[in-house]
């Protein structure tokens, strides 16, 4: 076998069902198996993914054991050469997966590799190269210089910001969201740290590798994902998730320091988690007071592009739900630059949804990617689904 993927769900079977429809195109002429660890989701996900792929192995857990133990689970049942490691919320192009197979081929000493990751408006997510997150990169990422000097190797490093785009690099964290592994590799240094609940697993996976003598690299091949710009951030979990998976790896690669120099770090983490709680309450409060709602906001306009079967069935979902919509019936052959070559109206939010049996992903990744616009944003379409998708809703 020379791939094993694996998925961890909890609640989001419709973009599951995306993922895997993009996913058996890229993996296809692969020798390769694919695992969905459903970490004991309340929304039928079992049951509605069983029917759909029969051929994928679906793990049904008692209860949600995270997303280190989740994976853990399944990359011991699996027997791929290679393992990837993939969010629910992504969508891969077609060419990713056998270009980065092919990669990791001809360099073995990579022991994991990751991706130019589009948030869901086109730009590129700063999450896709990322620094080891010592004590002083930490330190320039929480105090704002991170930000201030993005280019600079010293205060930039968290994020890398100095390597190119468009071309492959070296780094030292690949992300969690797409982490294609050597099996070999994960062997020699072990699995994920099942100590994290979720976020930082990738961190410390990645910090082992290299520490294994292994080397982690950046491809510059494009996939989707959905939530990397704003995974609930604005919820009390996730402050309390995110920072205790700072203080767990800080104490886990980093407890050798004085304590002149780990007071002040654990100071800062604990700080920095007690103002984002501090803003989410006044915000929540200004909310109710009334204070977010003077304007009304506008509804979204729609711009529909695929096959006439594709438009006639987006029309049906358009006037069900109310939607300003319209419809653009064209291929990726006869219209190549998608709504590029269109003079959008102006409006405040935009969804252009495209039908993904006229277009390829990596077609659509590519027009987004060329002209990133705040306001304009991806949606998607499959006729054999019936499903609209964006990053914000699912339409039926």
């Amino acid at each position: 076998m020379k791939l094993s993927v694996i998925i961890v769900n909890y609640n989001v079977k419709f973009y599951v069902e995306q993922c895997l429809v993009a996913l058996q195109r890229a993996i296809e002429g692969i020798d390769a198996d694919v695992y969905v660890v459903d970490n004991h989701s309340r929304d039928g996900s079992v049951d509605f993914l069983t029917k759909r792929f029969p051929s994928v192995n679906i793990v049904s857990c008692n209860h949600n054991l995270g997303f280190a133990r989740a994976n853990n689970i399944a990359i011991r049942q699996s027997e791929g050469e290679y393992v990837l490691l993939l969010n629910p919320d992504t969508i891969v192009g077609e060419r990713v997966i056998k270009e980065a197979l092919a990669f990791m081929e001809n360099h073995p000493k990579a022991g994991a590799v990751g991706v130019r990751m589009l948030k869901s408006n086109g730009e590129d997510a700063m999450e896709s190269r990322r620094g080891l997150p010592t004590p002083m990169t930490s330190f320039y990422k929480m105090c704002g210089l991170c930000a201030r000097y993005p280019k600079s190797h010293r205060y930039g490093r968290y994020y890398m910001s100095y390597l190119s785009w468009d071309e492959a690099a070296k780094i030292d964290i690949v992300s969690g969201a797409f982490c294609l592994l050597s099996r070999k590799a994960l062997d020699d240094i072990g699995l994920l740290d099942e100590d994290y609940f979720m976020y930082g697993e990738d961190i410390d996976l990645s910090y082992r590798l290299i520490k294994g003598g292994y080397e982690n690299w950046y491809l510059p091949l494009r996939i989707l994902h959905y939530k990397g710009e704003s995974t609930q951030k604005s919820s009390f979990r996730y402050v309390h998730v995110f920072y205790e998976a700072m203080l767990i790896f800080f104490r886990k690669h980093y407890s050798h320091m004085s304590l002149l120099l780990s007071i002040p770090i654990k100071t800062a983490i604990y700080l920095k988690a007690s103002v984002a709680l501090v803003q989410m309450q006044v915000q929540k409060m200004r909310k109710s007071l009334g204070f977010f709602n003077k304007h009304r906001k506008k509804e979204p306009l729609y711009i529909f592009i695929g096959t006439t079967k594709a438009t006639d069935q987006c029309r049906q979902i358009a006037r069900k739900k109310g939607l300003d919509a319209r419809f653009v019936e064209a291929d990726q052959r006869h219209f190549p630059d998608g709504h590029l070559s269109m003079s959008l109206p102006d409006a405040d939010s935009i969804y252009v949804v495209y039908d993904v049996n006229a277009f390829s992903f990596d077609r659509i990744f590519e027009i987004f990617g060329r002209e990133p616009k705040p306001n304009v944003r991806i949606g998607t379409y499959n006729c054999k689904t019936r499903t609209v998708i964006t990053a914000e809703e699912i339409l039926k």
